[in-house]
């Protein structure tokens, strides 16, 4: 185990209120495209970039392409979590975690155990008839074509926060709450260039900032320790799971 790895165990050991914050890195483990890498969504053959597709101008115009998207390379039923998700999930079991904070709209932090996570972006696995609000799962947006409908006749819109939409104020208020309350904050599998969610972490009041992360990000020298690793292969390494 190298000096950093034992570290991070050390930090982690002593912490007491551990918050997690993370984002696509965390995913793209399990097999989920990273939004912003060359492999991923961007590298496609839609008439319109996915910035645009993926706003809510372009889903109130266009429901229908908007889904032939959205169906073809945001939806991914059948990724499980990896280590990065269990280790989590195994320190909140042990009381040490008290919330992931997530970027991601996949479900996967809960699909591993954890309790407390707050989703900034949304998640696939809720969606809303926009006219009488029943709810539907991911199951259910799976087995419609086309653009799913309530039997009310109304459009169903999935529970993910859209270019031009604002997060949800609630879930902001508890992710700022939990990082100013944290004495370990561990930031993974993000670049921190997405605002607003990245500006989050300014919140932090504590002195033990980790950052691991497979490149560098405007945050490093504020960190107290810096791993530029797969955020799952450095976890399984001093979380037991």
């Amino acid at each position: 185990m190298d000096d950093k790895i034992l570290k991070l165990k050390e930090i982690i050991d002593g912490g007491e209120r551990i918050v997690f914050f993370g984002g696509a890195g965390v995913s793209t483990e399990s097999g989920v495209p990273d939004f912003r890498s060359v492999d991923g969504l961007y590298n496609q053959e839609y008439d319109y970039p996915p910035e645009t597709i993926l706003s809510h101008t372009f889903y109130m115009r266009n429901r229908e392409e908007f889904y032939r998207f959205y169906r073809n390379k945001m939806l991914f039923p059948d990724v499980k979590p990896n280590k990065a998700h269990y280790a989590l999930a195994k320190l909140e079991e042990q009381g040490k975690l008290m919330a992931v904070i997530t970027q991601n709209i996949d479900g996967l932090h809960q699909k591993a155990g954890s309790k407390t996570v707050y989703e900034l972006h949304g998640t696939v696995h809720r969606n809303y008839c926009e006219s009488c609000g029943k709810f539907f799962s991911l199951e259910d947006i799976m087995k419609m074509d086309g653009v799913p409908k309530c039997e009310c006749g109304g459009y169903i819109k999935p529970d993910v926060v859209l270019y031009e939409e604002g997060l949800d104020q609630g879930t902001i208020n508890a992710s700022v709450r939990a990082i100013a309350n944290a004495d370990v904050l561990i930031i993974g599998g993000t670049s921190l260039a997405v605002y607003p969610a990245a500006g989050l972490i300014d919140y932090y009041r504590g002195n033990q900032l980790v950052l691991i992360n497979k490149s560098s990000t405007p945050k490093d020298g504020r960190a107290d320790l810096v791993i530029h690793d797969a955020i799952g292969e450095v976890l399984s390494q001093v979380v037991e799971i």
